[in-house]
């Protein structure tokens, strides 16, 4: 406590001060003293009355707790006794990391938890159908710091922890079983703790990827595409004058007729030949077989996948084919081509391949599984391709399971379809034998020509 400080220079410096008043001065001061000494007392009194009555309710604390082996931690009851501000009442949010870069998630966004950045590169992604490639193998570390560095490795990552494509352009989210240590709903399941595991997952989106974006880039009929078509009826029949009177065409003019037809349908797949070989190009490891492996892989294959990629096409309804070119030719028509028996079968293969409601993805990574069927006659590598099929049989089975949870049997009834592939293009195959041996009476399309095996003419 400060006390006043008086001396006899001070109080002689007062013109009104006498000797006769010096005692009485010096009295009042001391008295005024006195009473700050008393205030200071009480004051100190309560002080330590407060202090006696902490110490037994701490004791009587003690007491209580004697049947419990641990006593409360009196620095913790301390810190909880803390008045809060007024908000303390709502939780302090759990740090929940995004399962793509492993930034602070803002939310459950296309099927799992992740970031706003993640979340807007992957529908920018999807959206734009941006096609993106790495210089580092396709193996780059994707973190926080460094995320922006390597697009492809990215979106690879964005689908391995399972973000769906569906969901950016329907606003739908595959359902998923909730797991409880992930505050939005998601599923944890996805990071197994083992690092094969993840590696041989990494590595199988890695197949996916590559594939998907190659699907897109190289062929004309996906879902996106399909809705910019222009269709129009068109024929494969060239325009000819009907006499009024009835004509009895001869055995020649309606082989010429047919053989005709034939080169106009050619002309109308032939844009499809240069963008499966394109497609081949890019499936994982095809390139490592032998040139003669792939050509023979590609040729032996192409009609099936030509019909896989067309099953949504095929319109069992007006009895139409619509070309990728938006030409659509009436059944009738390729009855004569063919025959009416195998068109019947090509329609109903179509459509039950339409009805399982694969996306691009699948149909593409579909469509480089029956590239690689291992048992077509004359591959020099046969068990190497069959690798090839089951790490592609693998990836359909994880991108099926992902996009269609609620589906079982999904993965099943797709892989059925190649033996019905199979039957139909060995058909097709027997059919092309007559026009193998016609060849001279038709000009056809050199990449066609090549596809099927039919021998050319000098001048092409």
């Amino acid at each position: 406590m400060d006390h006043p400080s008086y001396s006899a220079a001070n109080v002689a410096s007062s013109s009104e001060c006498t000797r006769d008043q010096l005692p009485s001065i010096f009295l009042q001061n001391q008295q005024s003293i006195e009473n700050r000494n008393l205030l200071f007392n009480q004051s100190l009194h309560q002080l330590q009355q407060h202090d006696n009555q902490l110490s037994q309710s701490t004791e009587a604390l003690h007491v209580g707790y004697e049947d419990i082996d641990q006593k409360p931690d009196l620095a913790k009851i301390s810190k909880e006794s803390v008045i809060q501000p007024a908000d303390s009442n709502t939780p302090k949010q759990q740090f929940v990391p995004c399962k793509v870069c492993g930034d602070r998630a803002s939310g459950f966004h296309y099927g799992v938890t992740s970031c706003e950045g993640c979340k807007g590169f992957f529908r920018r992604s999807i959206q734009k159908q941006i096609e993106y490639r790495c210089l580092r193998d396709g193996k780059c570390m994707v973190i926080r710091l460094n995320r922006n560095r390597c697009q492809y490795c990215r979106f690879k990552k964005c689908l391995a922890v399972g973000m769906s494509r569906d969901s950016v352009r329907y606003g739908r989210v595959p359902k998923r079983s909730k797991s409880v240590d992930d505050p939005f709903g998601g599923s944890s399941d996805l990071y197994p703790d083992d690092s094969a595991a993840e590696s041989r997952h990494l590595a199988l989106y890695d197949i996916i990827l590559n594939i998907s974006q190659a699907h897109h880039a190289h062929c004309a009929v996906t879902e996106d595409k399909i809705k910019l078509l222009q269709r129009k009826h068109s024929t494969l029949m060239q325009r000819i004058s009907i006499p009024s009177s009835q004509v009895n065409f001869t055995d020649e003019q309606l082989e010429t007729q047919k053989l005709s037809m034939w080169s106009s349908l050619a002309h109308s797949i032939t844009p499809a030949v240069n963008r499966v070989v394109e497609f081949a190009k890019r499936v994982p490891s095809f390139t490592e077989l032998t040139q003669d492996d792939q050509l023979l892989l590609i040729k032996g294959g192409f009609f099936e996948i030509w019909l896989t990629r067309m099953a949504g096409m095929f319109s069992k309804f007006d009895g139409m084919l619509t070309f990728e070119d938006g030409s659509m030719i009436q059944r009738d028509e390729l009855s004569v081509v063919f025959t009416p028996e195998f068109v019947n079968s090509m329609f109903e293969l179509a459509a039950s391949i339409h009805q399982l409601k694969l996306n691009d993805t699948e149909i593409g990574i579909f469509t480089a599984i029956v590239l690689t069927t291992h048992d077509r006659r004359g591959l020099q590598g046969p068990k190497y391709v069959e690798s090839i099929q089951d790490k592609l049989l693998e990836a359909l089975k994880l991108q099926i399971s992902r996009n269609h949870s609620t589906e079982e049997n999904l993965f099943g009834n797709t892989i059925v379809k190649l033996p019905h592939l199979r039957t139909v293009g060995i058909q097709h195959n027997e059919i092309l034998e007559w026009y193998r041996s016609h060849w001279e009476k038709v000009k056809l399309p050199p990449l066609f020509a090549e596809i099927y095996d039919i021998q050319k003419h000098e001048d092409e």
